[in-house]
């Protein structure tokens, strides 16, 4: 139980937040609506100070969502801020009325009432380095960019296919550089035929590409082309010349965004160890030492998760993720997890991905799940809980990972979905 005197319910919302004050009995003390301004949120603060002669220890506030400026200097004032999960408050709810209309009024006591009597199902917010707030963002910032040019790719794969669907057999998906550099400066199936071989050459060095022959390319660009009405070919590569340079534009920006990944990451691993601490390497170089992690997996995963990784919580690190399966119902269904973190399951998925490729214990697994008639998925994510269990383990011992360690040990195939 909280020894707090008092207990403060929070419906946050994005204008004005209801609040409600409750004392160790439950009895309500004050209710009050603080809009969303830094004059109110401060005011609001000083009054709860004064309300506990000064002790901000004595205050538990309860708030839904665990974010944004109020609970940073609630959490900055010395309060003591726990967050719940809305389902969870669902079943509080159910308390105080059966009627399934929602008031923000009435969510402030439940939240407070039930941060009161029922501690255990709310989670204490900490704020997170200032660092690992960056990297949060530059995280997302990535993702967001990848998904953009992804989706613009796609847009110049479909022109392409209208007017040169033989430079498709080169480049699928339409995503690399040197396709992009070709379009630009011979934009018309014409102009592709007459590219000379040492100009096809020169390009594919610039841009470093080394699965492909020149003379392979030119042999795609001199096939005929494809018949089009008159007028479709000009239509399309104008539309080409406009998509071009959003393409690289983006493109651009997630190098730099990848590139201050790394420099976020590198400035966390630098930091200096907290009072105490006599391990050898900082979680950023264990992490990072994990087979199959580079600077965007890693961030995601320091950013996204970065409570359940500092306190080595493993049961909650796999349900985050989504590693964990979901098992339900008398015959004891096993099927996957879908309530989870996105962005945290879709860096497992390629930290498995990866893993299974450079790591010989995370590929023999695979493997042996394969043959068992998992599928793909199934068997990536018994792959990454593997990896997961063992990026605890070193994060406990303080050790970095050592691909020679369990090279000779037997593997234990598991029943992950």
């Amino acid at each position: 139980m909280l020894t707090a005197g008092w207990f403060v319910g929070i419906d946050w919302a994005s204008e004005a937040h209801e609040v409600c004050v409750l004392d160790r009995e439950g009895q309500v003390c004050d209710r009050r609506s603080v809009p969303h301004t830094a004059t109110a949120l401060q005011a609001f603060v000083d009054a709860l100070l004064e309300r506990a002669h000064g002790d901000a220890s004595m205050v538990a506030i309860g708030i839904e969502v665990p974010r944004g400026a109020l609970v940073d200097v609630c959490v900055e004032r010395g309060f003591g801020v726990y967050a719940i999960n809305p389902k969870q408050l669902d079943r509080f709810r159910d308390r105080f009325t059966a009627a399934g209309a929602k008031d923000d009024r009435r969510d402030a006591h439940v939240i407070g009432d039930s941060l009161r009597t029922d501690p255990q199902a709310f989670r204490q917010v900490r704020l997170d380095h200032p660092l690992v707030i960056q990297l949060r963002e530059w995280s997302r910032v990535d993702e967001d960019l990848a998904g953009d040019l992804t989706r613009l790719t796609h847009q110049l794969r479909d022109l392409v296919y209208r007017i040169a669907p033989g430079l498709l057999t080169l480049c699928p998906a339409a995503d690399e550089r040197w396709l992009w550099t070709l379009l630009r400066d011979a934009p018309t199936p014409a102009d592709h035929r007459r590219l000379s071989l040492r100009l096809l050459e020169r390009l594919l060095r610039d841009h470093r590409v080394r699965r492909l022959e020149a003379t392979r390319v030119r042999e795609v660009l001199q096939q005929p082309s494809v018949y089009t009405a008159p007028g479709v070919v000009e239509a399309v590569t104008a539309h080409i010349q406009l998509l071009l340079p959003r393409v690289d534009l983006l493109a651009g920006q997630r190098r730099d965004a990848e590139k201050q990944l790394e420099r976020l990451l590198e400035a966390l691993d630098a930091q200096e160890p907290a009072a105490g601490d006599q391990r050898e390497h900082s979680d950023v170089a264990i992490v990072r030492s994990m087979p199959g992690i580079g600077t965007r997996v890693a961030a995601r995963m320091l950013a996204e998760a970065s409570q359940p990784l500092v306190d080595r919580a493993y049961h909650v690190l796999r349900a985050t993720m989504g590693v964990a399966p979901k098992q339900s119902g008398r015959r004891r269904t096993v099927s996957m997890r879908y309530a989870c973190n996105a962005r945290l399951r879709e860096a497992g998925y390629h930290w498995a991905r990866t893993g299974a490729q450079k790591d010989p214990s995370s590929r023999t697994y695979y493997a042996q799940l394969r043959a068992r008639g998992h599928s793909h998925g199934r068997a990536l994510r018994s792959v990454a809980d593997r990896l997961l269990r063992v990026l605890v383990t070193l994060l406990n011992r303080g050790q970095l990972f050592d691909p020679t360690h369990s090279q000779h040990a037997p593997v234990a195939v598991g029943a992950g979905a």
